[in-house]
């Protein structure tokens, strides 16, 4: 078995493999490598086996050098998923002794693999953090519709009273515009829009933008990635009008549908802390939380990173943050 540093020679077959792989996530697509190096200047560490041939297993990987947050290797910076595809055990094992050999060669802090399901026992694991929400789609709208618990579904239905409209954008300033006021009330940096626009343009038709306007006002707008029969809603947000006129529950609702008239049969709200506004949202719409297990090796550091908005360390950061004019932050 042959294990390197994947090219852009790779990509085609990088992808084929993660689209057939049963665990194989939009996160793990060969255009995060991409976004990472140029968009970032980061470097992008993409791992894959082979053998007879064959590419038998591969393990995105990007390293992130950040002032505040330290030196590391991800699988993957920006997605909420990432670790081992592999055909066997076997394989899985062999990549992730190329990225532990990579990680201390490299003299990052910490090694970390955003994996679903735990993998590694000798390894340390955040417990209770961080959540996934999934739900399987009907065809039927309707059906749909009363799989929303009671109070929730009340919300969506007084959006639609209100007279908002959803329409596909083709570009990112509504997006853009809505999500970093969203972002910046919560004393979270904002994303830089070339950010955005390098998603669109890696992923085409993979991924679109779902813009909600009120008296044809912008209200509010998401960012929604598509991956086999999957539709995963990742960036989005709404101006301070959104919560009066419920704009970011019909808008849920609006992606959903339009995603059942695509096909899509597997609902992903994305990931969550626990305890925090967006994961008791996802929860009022029936979604139950599903733990995401990230873990870690530690290489220079000597605990597990705690990048949290809950940890005291960044509470008056938070709190300057959020009182930024939109323009600066």
């Amino acid at each position: 078995m042959n294990i390197r540093s994947a090219t852009v020679q790779d990509a085609g077959r990088w992808d084929a493999y993660v689209l057939g792989h049963p665990q194989g996530t939009f996160s793990h697509r060969f255009g995060w490598k991409r976004i990472i190096e140029n968009t970032y200047g980061h470097a992008g560490h993409y791992l894959l086996a082979e053998q007879d041939g064959e590419l038998r297993g591969v393990l995105p990987l990007g390293q992130v050098k950040h002032l505040l947050f330290g030196h590391s290797l991800i699988s993957v910076p920006f997605c909420v998923a990432g670790g081992v595809l592999a055909d066997s055990s076997q394989v899985q094992r062999a990549l992730e002794e190329a990225a532990t050999d990579l990680a201390r060669q490299l003299g990052v802090d910490y090694l970390e693999v955003r994996n679903a399901q735990p993998q590694r026992d000798d390894w340390l694991r955040k417990d209770g953090l961080y959540v996934g929400f999934r739900r399987e789609l009907s065809e039927d709208h309707e059906a749909n519709m009363l799989a929303i618990p009671r109070k929730q579904r009340a919300m969506v239905r007084k959006g639609i009273k209100a007279g908002l409209v959803g329409e596909p954008d083709q570009g990112i300033d509504n997006l853009y515009e809505a999500y970093s006021q969203s972002v910046r009330n919560l004393g979270t940096p904002v994303f830089p829009r070339k950010h955005f626009q390098a998603i669109r343009d890696e992923f085409g038709d993979d991924v679109d933008v779902i813009t909600i306007r009120h008296q044809g006002e912008v209200v509010a707008s998401v960012m929604n990635y598509y991956f086999r029969d999957q539709v995963l809603p990742f960036y989005g947000g709404g101006i301070s009008a959104a919560r009066s006129l419920a704009a970011n529950d019909f808008m849920y609702w609006e992606v959903m549908r339009r995603a059942v008239d695509k096909g899509c049969r597997m609902f992903d709200f994305g990931r969550s802390k626990v305890d925090t506004g967006s994961y008791r949202f996802k929860k009022h719409w029936g979604f139950e939380p599903q733990p995401l297990n990230y873990e870690y090796l530690l290489v220079k550091a000597s605990a597990m990173p705690d990048l949290n908005p809950n940890n005291p360390k960044y509470a008056m950061f938070i709190r300057a943050w959020k009182s930024l004019p939109i323009g600066i932050s």
